[in-house]
């Protein structure tokens, strides 16, 4: 085993003459410049072949002897790391070149080392297996290893590199670490802060004082590094405050007597607080306005300064001049500090910038999306003219992709001047899933969901996805394929084919089958907008419940059922027309008095028929229709500033047995607050109505709002209902019974939304939301509304008269509230906490909501 001091290996090069340069090793026989050179003869090669040492040579046989050429021969030969030692010499008319190679690494191995691992130091460290091994560069490995022991408060770590010679020219390169004890922070002081305190600016730093509780972390350990950082956190943080001529004079770390810790004082100026004053924009470009663009900066005069403004002045102008054709714009801000009115002027100069062109792009990470894919959503090609704007909305539609845990773009500098390279760093994420997932929610009680999806099928970018379902409400099998750029064009294509069952018996009575097909397309308007064009076939049965209802055993009718008619004039009793439903002779009773009778059966009395029993058949619905969609949004995940906009119409009636017209439309407004917070606002409309020889719209077709949709109110909650009214002998309501939901062919609806910060680990996945709901539901068709039925209630014991008729009430309701959102392991999981706000009698409310779904 042997150590290694220092770099030993140097070339001794002594000029026998002037300008011919010989190893210390040779002694000059005959003149050296005179002959020309017959061949060059290498030795002590053992891996590196003669031809490559020739190769960095700058003499050929048949050149002169030359002593510079000689002299930059052997500085080339060094300057390639291959070699311990290299020797220039003649012999005769020969030219002779001996050289010692460097050794091989065979491995590279830690002694010592236990709170940092092997794989960590080797990221760090240059050394590796089948390298050359040169003590330059062991002792460089060294160096970068102490750091990373700084770094990690071992402030007393030594590192020993050795190595063990092996056969064939080979080594084992070894580093012994001692790595000492831990070096915390026992104090941190500050000296000259009158108006925030110690703790406040504690608070503002990343070093922190070591305490049991931060086992955890790595911030107590004392680390000049991060002590730097730190001064300039709190210079951005008393600047961000105001404090323009705030400055760190000194940040001091003392050793403790023990030599375990360190004590860091800062010492700080605070100086006086500034306000904004003038704010001008001046600029000699002939499509800019100066005044246009100052309506882009948000700084007004009075306002307290912040240093972090004049950056985002800067991005906001940046972002201005772009649009306005300036890809390339030099914007320096001059700040004048005037100490006796404490305001800071500042004058954005703008000017063109020298233009740039993209040499190169290059992108790193996508260990499995293809280039293309990445490519296809760039704004940019090689070639083109460097536009910040377009690098950043590449940037977000490469995020939009959905494949990417992260996306990086980064500049360097080109061949030229002119010239730069855009690095495109990503990192994939799993776009696959096979799940298997059991679950249980307020809204559809048990969930039980297999599904396997690829949304980026070969890295192609294509996605495909099986999806079953089943919960206590809905059923469903799903398939569905998308081809992102079909026949090699900007065009999306899909195909979906589908079969559903949805039990809305305890909301409306009623349940559903569906089965069909469908197909999609999609195409860019603009760089924002795009178009999605659709069309579906499919067969919807519609099944009404039977109603539950009590037998009269004297004369064989329904004891609950005593039919009013009032003739179309409900206010005027006298020619009313009062006789019982008489059970139809198919129903046989139940044991226990009761039973269940066709509702929609032709035995009964019309006026006992809903209309519900209009949506009771199976059709055949040929739907056609388009969505467009307006995205202005700066990010696609988590928008800070813009908004979105989508308006759809599907069209049933080319073909098959139902006609109607469906519109919705929607906008979302964001904007970004503070540091965590983040608002928005979304509104929402939508309208369907029958044509042809339809009079009524289905009721499956129809809107229905509540639950996830409208929080605070139940699946269904709002909207036409209805409702059974109770009243004693003396004509007082006794109680209001709620009957079947109807949903709404219109509806209008407002989202105001807060995200607040809840000061969790980010890993749990945890996010909060304040939340406003504000809207309603209703307009049936007058076909849709049953008229009222006045009967005996005796299901409480007692003969009662009573009214049952619906309520279409498009009134606003709203709700306040907080979300929980938990994306958890086991899929996405969300808890609503809600308050009414208003609503009407017959609604159907909730406080508490959990829900959850799987990844799809």
């Amino acid at each position: 085993m042997r150590s290694i001091l220092s770099a030993t290996a140097m070339a001794t090069a002594m000029a026998l003459t002037p300008g011919l340069v010989i190893s210390g090793s040779a002694h000059a026989q005959q003149d050296p410049l005179s002959g020309t050179i017959r061949t060059i003869v290498v030795e002590g090669n053992q891996r590196i072949e003669a031809r490559t040492v020739e190769s960095y040579l700058l003499l050929e046989p048949g050149d002169p002897f030359d002593g510079e050429r000689i002299d930059l021969s052997l500085k080339t030969l060094f300057a390639t790391g291959l070699f311990a030692d290299v020797a220039i010499d003649r012999r005769g008319d020969n030219l002779v070149v001996r050289v010692v190679e460097n050794p091989i690494i065979n491995r590279v191995i830690f002694e010592g080392n236990r709170s940092l691992d092997d794989e960590k130091l080797r990221e760090e460290i240059e050394a590796a297996p089948r390298g050359i091994f040169t003590a330059a560069r062991v002792q460089a490995d060294v160096q970068r290893i102490l750091e990373l022991y700084r770094q990690s408060g071992r402030f007393s770590a030594n590192v020993e590199p050795e190595y063990k010679p092996l056969e064939q020219n080979r080594v084992d390169l070894i580093f012994k670490v001692t790595e000492g004890p831990v070096t915390g922070v026992r104090s941190i002081n500050f000296i000259g802060n009158e108006v925030y305190s110690d703790g406040r600016l504690r608070s503002e730093i990343v070093t922190k004082q070591s305490r049991l509780w931060r086992f955890f972390s790595s911030n107590d350990n004392y680390d000049p590094g991060r002590l730097e950082f730190d001064r300039e956190l709190l210079r951005q943080f008393y600047q961000n405050n105001g404090y323009y001529d705030f400055r760190v004079v000194s940040a001091v770390a003392d050793l403790t007597p023990d030599r375990e810790d360190f004590y860091i004082t800062f010492t700080v100026e605070e100086g006086e607080q500034y306000n904004f004053g003038e704010i001008k924009v001046e600029t000699a470009l002939e499509k800019l306005n100066a005044e246009g663009l100052r309506r882009a900066v948000s700084i007004q005069e009075g306002d307290l300064y912040r240093g972090d403004r004049i950056e985002d002045a800067i991005d906001s102008l940046t972002y201005a001049a772009g649009i306005a054709g300036y890809a390339f714009v030099d914007i320096r801000p001059r700040i004048e500090a005037d100490p006796e009115t404490n305001e800071v002027n500042v004058t954005f100069a703008i000017d063109e910038g020298p233009r740039v062109y993209i040499e190169r792009i290059d992108i790193v990470g996508n260990t499995r999306t293809l280039d293309r894919v990445i490519r296809r959503e760039l704004r940019l090609s090689e070639g083109d003219a460097f536009n910040r704007v377009l690098l950043d909305r590449s940037r977000n539609r490469v995020r939009s992709l959905g494949f990417f845990e992260e996306v990086e773009i980064t500049e360097e500098p080109g061949s030229e001047a002119d010239r730069t390279v855009v690095n495109i760093d990503v990192k994939e994420q799993p776009t696959g899933e096979l799940s298997f997932a059991a679950g249980f929610s307020s809204v559809d009680a048990f969930l039980l969901d297999a599904s396997i999806a690829e949304r980026n099928l070969r890295g192609t970018g294509q996605s495909i996805s099986a999806r079953v379902s089943a919960s206590s409400r809905n059923q469903f099998v799903d398939f569905r394929f998308t081809e992102p750029r079909f026949l090699d064009r900007n065009l999306a294509a899909g195909i979906d084919i589908f079969a559903t069952r949805q039990d809305f018996l305890d909301l409306s009575n009623f349940e559903t089958e569906t089965i069909g097909a469908g197909l999609r397309l999609g195409f860019p308007l603009t760089e924002r907008a795009n178009l999605g064009l659709r069309y579906r076939l499919q067969s919807d049965e519609i099944n009404v419940d039977d109603d539950q209802v009590v037998i009269n055993d004297d004369d064989g009718t329904f004891a609950t059922e005593t039919i009013v008619d009032d003739n179309g004039t409900p206010d005027d009793p006298d020619d009313d027309t009062t006789f019982e439903q008489n059970i139809p002779p198919t129903v046989s009773p139940l044991p226990d008095g009761t039973s269940r009778v066709d509702v929609c059966s032709p035995a009964l009395a019309p006026n006992l028929r809903p209309s519900l029993c209009d949506s009771e058949r199976a059709d055949i619905a040929s739907i056609i229709g388009y969505t467009w969609n307006w995205d202005r949004r700066n990010d696609p995940i988590e928008p800070t500033r813009g908004f979105d906009m989508s308006f759809s119409q599907d069209v049933a009636g080319l073909g098959g047995d139902v006609n109607y017209l469906r519109t919705e439309g929607s906008a979302t407004w964001y904007r970004g607050l503070w540091e965590g917070f983040r608002f928005s606002s979304r509104f929402a409309a939508g309208y369907i109505f029958p044509f042809a020889d339809d009079d009524t719209v289905r009721i499956n077709n129809r809107f229905f709002r509540g639950g996830s949709s409208f929080r605070g109110f139940d699946v269904a909650g709002i909207g036409p209902r209805e409702i059974d009214r109770v009243f004693d002998s003396d004509g007082n309501e006794v109680r209001l019974r709620r009957g079947r939901a109807l949903g709404g062919n219109a509806y209008y609806q407002g989202t105001f939304e807060l995200t607040v910060p809840n000061y969790l680990p980010e890993e749990y996945g945890i996010k909060t939301a304040l939340f406003t709901d504000v809207g309603s539901l209703g307009r049936l068709e007058e076909a849709d509304i049953d008229d009222p039925i006045y009967f005996t209630d005796s299901s409480t014991g007692v003969a009662r008269d009573a009214v049952r008729f619906t309520e279409d009430e498009l009134t606003l309701r709203a709700s306040a509230g907080l979300s929980v959102f938990w994306d958890s392991p086991f899929g996405p999981i969300r808890f609503d906490f809600s308050q009414i706000l208003r609503k009407e009698e017959y609604d159907e409310t909730e406080t508490f909501r959990f829900s959850t779904s799987t990844r799809f």
